[in-house]
């Protein structure tokens, strides 16, 4: 299955009192694991970028004022996402901001039923403890050591890293991974059948042995169950003329 891990950054908060979106950062993730595709644009705002967001993620005015408007990004943009869930961190935030430039050029909006939201389903598992990102990146033992600032591409590579902690889907990768690993040493999984030699081994069991054995066998009595598995003797040789 097919989802795309997404973050954003913006001048503000709110995208109704004319805060805008700055970046977008997306990460392809395919039966819950990366596969290396990724989306990232910066985006012109129209506006000034205000001292408390520049604080954030290091975005300024005059950066981004030689990138494209969304108008310019948007048709790549979906394209990208498609209809694929999207995985996004406290996903109300970062879907109104979206949604909000897709209003201002007439546009459909992102549906609420094609996203998966990482904060809920921490808060559910872990109750009562801070879910920021970068709590669960120290929970789950991911190294954030370069996210000095808040940017979209590399947070939504965390969060990629931490949907698969999240969901339990790393623990199965292990698992299956180990299996595989099984099945390809000669081990037996479940209905993973045992692989066989290219070449048998040679027989360690000597012609002197068997007849060692044939003549125990002949002390047990007249219908000994040894003689229901050993093959018959070989026939004596002819004399020679």
């Amino acid at each position: 299955m097919r989802e795309i891990v997404l973050d954003t950054e913006t001048t503000g908060l709110d995208p109704l009192r004319g805060d805008r979106l700055v970046e977008i950062g997306c990460v392809e993730i395919f039966n819950r694991m990366p596969t290396g595709q990724t989306y990232h644009v910066y985006i012109n705002p129209e506006r000034d970028m205000p001292a408390e967001a520049f604080a954030v993620h290091g975005l300024s005015t005059e950066f981004l004022a030689s990138k494209p408007l969304f108008t310019e990004v948007v048709d790549e943009f979906l394209a990208f996402i498609g209809d694929t869930p999207l995985v996004i961190h406290n996903a109300s935030f970062d879907i109104s901001f979206i949604n909000a430039e897709l209003d201002r050029i007439k546009r459909k909006a992102i549906p609420k039923d094609q996203l998966v939201d990482t904060l809920l389903l921490a808060r559910r598992k872990h109750p009562g403890v801070s879910n920021r990102l970068d709590d669960l990146c120290s929970r789950y033992q991911i190294d954030n050591s370069r996210r000095t600032k808040h940017g979209a591409l590399l947070d939504a590579e965390l969060l990629a890293e931490v949907y698969i902690d999240l969901i339990g889907a790393r623990q199965s990768q292990l698992i299956l991974a180990s299996e595989t690993s099984d099945a390809r040493a000669g081990g037996h999984s479940g209905d993973t059948p045992r692989r066989q030699r290219e070449t048998p081994l040679l027989a360690r069991v000597s012609d002197a042995d068997r007849e060692a054995h044939r003549a125990f066998i002949a002390t047990l009595g007249d219908k000994p169950i040894w003689n229901d598995y050993l093959p018959p003797p070989a026939p004596a040789a002819a004399p020679a003329a």
